[in-house]
């Protein structure tokens, strides 16, 4: 019979045949390890996410508002995140950071838009 050891601590191992771990807490340690770099993208990725939408949300209180560009970027707005994409017939194209959505107009403005 072969003795086993924990992929985390290098332990011997004890019980079912097919165990990986000594103890719980070597498989979360080993488990987070091996997950930390996506979790790290899908983390930052919606911690940018959740500051645009709170950035349209704050700039767009009544529904519909006008904004400089300048304004976005100030509060910090991040053009490169966002949920979705719609593009109407006439060709215009709103950009979504969920139900909060924006299209660029002439000179540097923002059409904001909150889609009920």
């Amino acid at each position: 019979m072969e003795n086993k050891v924990c992929l985390e601590c290098g332990e011997a191992i004890k019980g079912r045949v097919d165990k990986k771990f000594c103890s719980d807490y070597c498989r979360n340690s080993f488990n987070n390890k091996v997950n930390t770099e996506s979790k790290n993208l899908i983390r930052n990725t919606n911690n940018r996410l959740r500051k645009n939408y709170k950035i349209l949300t704050e700039l767009n209180a009544t529904g519909k508002t006008k904004v400089t560009r300048s304004k976005l970027f100030d509060r910090g707005f991040d053009f490169h995140f966002f949920t979705s994409i719609y593009t109407t017939k006439t060709g215009n194209t709103y950009y979504y950071v969920y139900n909060q959505g924006y299209l660029a107009l002439e000179n540097d403005y923002y059409l904001l838009i909150k889609k009920e």
